[in-house]
């Protein structure tokens, strides 16, 4: 009776606890879910506000205003004939009478243009073949980062309200066709990249991770709760976000909050995978649910805390960065890993013991075993196709690791030829926009507005000649002048201000080798060269260096951590060596891939790290919970035959969990930046190399060739001796 009622307390405790582990998660999905749609309001997209205080186009940024009372931002809008005959004086006459008003143009929140331009007034230019012309407008730099009351970046919603007054003037006046384009017509569009796409983003994630959770459990209620999971940790790590954001402690971007929902969804759902696929282990072998779940999260926390902590690591080694958005990256990314965590190891368990003892039905309609069936997970595992391919490995062990190296290696060869060099605002977005389209025809009839934006350089006022003079020498320049007002050049601490205009528009990659042939060419003058192209360049330089400081601070963090936790430092050294090598092999891929099939321009600077990270944090997960349960078996039946058993009982949920965050990753490509897109096939491409062949061949192929000794130096706890072990048989 006292045993009865013992257990009766014990079910009953389990009971609250669950009600009030579900009632906290709900709580925080409902706030996070209000938050998680706020994130972009908090966003800060400006490249310029990226760079260290330090950057030499950071500090001329900081002094340009004291030469200037305001700064502007140039838009054109472009209009043709649309059969090439040239334009009427009715044209000419309405088109310049309609760039007069433009400052009456309306905005969507009852505003008006003028309140935002730099110049109220503006006219209509025609080009010389008198089928086209434009409308130069400057816009008021200072306020175009701002947001209106609705949310909207004014930037974005002046650019709309230009193109909407321009498309009235088109419909009065006939037979033209208008493109509103140049720099803040370009980076509007940029910007617009990202409107509406964290939702879409985040169903196509979702539904992915369904369709492949569905085809892996054969079960429609699994894959239901897993994404419950999933999306509730994203909520709790959003509001977490926005209010870190908000308060200005980490800065939010609109391509890192895309990266944090996706690493979300995809570490929490292979978390679930790995608890699920444990937890079913255990139902085979235990009849209450409730102790199949003890037994699982107590064999499963280990690898899943130090899988988080190790990818945790990794990703606060972007602290290291120069690039304040990368920077930002590692704690905000950190900030979704905690969540993972808690929600796979506390929400998870409470959503898959609803139905209590009835808690088999949620794999329903598949079957699942029990002690009384006999129908074990044991027993499937060790007839199952991961089995077959453990043993196989374990035959061939040294002539599979070395075969599948010599492969990789090859892959690895065609990494030099990545190119990372950079791309212009153009090509980073992926499809043509109206401003891109409309820069052709600009540049083509009016080639001076491509200096529209210069090159700034402070220079010294008792050596101004000698600048200018350097500057104009410098290919690429095609004037350089002191800034001037009716007195006379503008003074300012002793320095003065240089204007240079560069034949190449500053958004493009001609523009920044210009401005690092000036600084060459000014070296040793006290000069300093800042401006929009100089931006852009100290942007990509900085992300060059990144990946020299954070790489081997990355692969230093994470060897320690494995060390920790594998109890030794040979198997650390091999897992990471593995990991690299598969890095290698999938940035010699992307190489051929982006260079030779899809044709494309480059890459920018920052692809490398990033996908350094993803991969070897990330990537490295798997690799954790191959050997720790080989680790686990190999304390009981040695090493060998530790491995085949761990990569059979393994290779089911670790696959999974690769398809879908491959999957996850690969959702990234619905955002239209060329940065995303590639970094969605690099990330996803490493993960599934990882998955079919290092965790696969490569590191099971080393692991029991070497034995034992892989646990230096302290191999001496495992089952010795291994001479016997037959690789053909995996239990006992």
């Amino acid at each position: 009776m006292s045993t009865s009622k013992g257990g009766i307390v014990k079910r009953t405790r389990s009971t609250i606890a669950r009600i009030i582990i579900l009632l906290i998660w709900l709580a925080v999905g409902a706030v996070g879910g209000q938050a998680q749609g706020q994130l972009s309001s908090v966003q800060e997209n400006d490249q310029a506000l990226y760079l260290p205080e330090s950057a030499e186009s950071t500090l001329v940024a900081e002094r340009v205003g004291e030469f200037s009372d305001s700064q502007s931002l140039p838009v054109f809008v472009v209009f043709e004939t649309a059969d090439g005959s040239p334009l009427t004086q009715e044209q000419i006459v309405g088109l310049n009478a309609r760039a007069q008003s433009i400052a009456q143009a309306p905005m969507a929140d009852g505003t008006v243009l003028g309140d935002y331009l730099d110049s109220p007034m503006s006219a209509f230019v025609p080009a010389e073949n008198g089928s086209a012309g434009m409308w130069p407008i400057a816009l008021d730099a200072a306020q175009l980062k701002d947001f209106d009351e609705s949310g909207e970046q004014i930037q974005s919603t002046t650019i709309e309200a230009i193109r909407a007054y321009a498309a009235e003037a088109v419909d009065d006046l006939g037979n033209l066709e208008t493109s509103t384009t140049g720099p803040g017509a370009l980076v509007a569009d940029l910007g617009n990249a990202f409107d509406g796409i964290d939702l879409f983003l985040l169903l196509v994630a979702v539904v992915l991770v369904f369709i492949i959770l569905i085809i892996v459990y054969r079960s429609f209620v699994l894959p239901i709760v897993v994404l419950l999971t999933a999306i509730f940790a994203l909520s709790g790590a959003g509001l977490v976000v926005y209010y870190l954001a908000k308060a200005e402690v980490v800065l939010l971007s609109a391509q890192t909050q895309g990266i944090l929902s996706i690493l979300v969804i995809g570490a929490t759902t292979d978390y679930c995978l790995l608890i699920i696929a444990r937890y079913r282990e255990e139902l085979g072998l235990n009849e209450s649910p409730f102790d199949a779940m003890k037994k699982a999260i107590a064999a499963t926390w280990e690898p899943v805390f130090a899988s988080a902590a190790t990818v945790s690591a990794g990703l606060l080694c972007l602290l290291l960065s120069d690039l304040r958005v990368t920077t930002s990256l590692g704690p905000v990314a950190v900030i979704g890993i905690i969540f993972c965590v808690l929600a796979a190891m506390t929400l998870l368990p409470a959503l898959l013991l609803l139905p209590g003892r009835r808690a088999r039905s949620i794999f329903w309609p598949a079957k699942v075993g029990s002690p009384s069936s006999g129908d074990t997970y044991e027993k499937s595992v060790d007839s199952g196709w991961w089995a077959r391919s453990a043993r196989f490995v374990a035959r061939n062990d040294r002539r599979v690791w070395v075969s599948t190296s010599v492969v990789l290696l090859a892959f690895v060869a065609f990494v030099p030829t990545f190119e990372a060099k950079g791309l212009s605002v153009a090509d980073t977005i992926v499809g043509e926009t109206e401003a891109e389209a409309g820069l052709e025809t600009l540049y083509e009839i009016f080639p001076q507005t491509a200096g529209a934006q210069p090159v700034n350089i402070l220079a010294p006022e008792d050596g101004a000649d000698e600048v200018v003079t350097a500057v104009q020498g410098v290919d690429g320049v095609i004037s350089a002048e002191v800034t001037t007002n009716d007195e006379g050049p503008i003074v300012r601490d002793g320095q003065v201000l240089i204007a240079a205009t560069t034949a190449a528009p500053s958004e493009d990659l001609a523009a920044q080798e210009t401005v690092g042939d000036i600084r060459d060419a000014v070296d040793g003058m006290d000069a300093f060269v800042g401006g929009d192209a100089a931006t852009r360049l100290d942007t990509q330089r900085t992300g060059t260096s990144d990946l020299i400081k954070v790489v081997p601070a990355t692969l230093l963090v994470v060897g320690l951590m494995l060390m920790v936790l594998l109890r030794s430092i040979t198997a650390p050294l091999l897992v990471l060596a593995a990991n690299v090598l598969s890095f290698g092999a999938t940035m010699g891929l992307a190489a051929i891939l982006f260079n030779h099939v899809l044709g494309w321009p480059g890459s920018d600077s920052s692809v490398p790290l990033y996908a350094f990270i993803f991969l070897v944090a990330l990537s490295i997960d798997y690799t954790i919970f191959l050997m720790t349960r080989t680790r686990e078996e190999a304390l009981r039946h040695g090493t060998r035959r530790g491995v085949i058993k761990g990569v059979a009982v393994t290779g089911g949920v670790i696959t999974s969990a690769g398809i879908v965050l491959a999957a996850t990753f690969a959702a990234l490509m619905v955002i239209p930046l060329l940065f995303m897109i590639q970094l969605a096939i690099i990330v996803a491409l490493g993960i599934l190399i990882d998955t079919f062949v290092v965790r696969t061949l490569l590191i099971p192929g080393l692991v029991h060739d070497i034995g034992n000794r892989v646990w230096w130096p302290w191999q001496d706890r495992m089952v010795q001796p291994e001479d016997s072990e037959e690789p053909a048989a995996i239990g006992s």
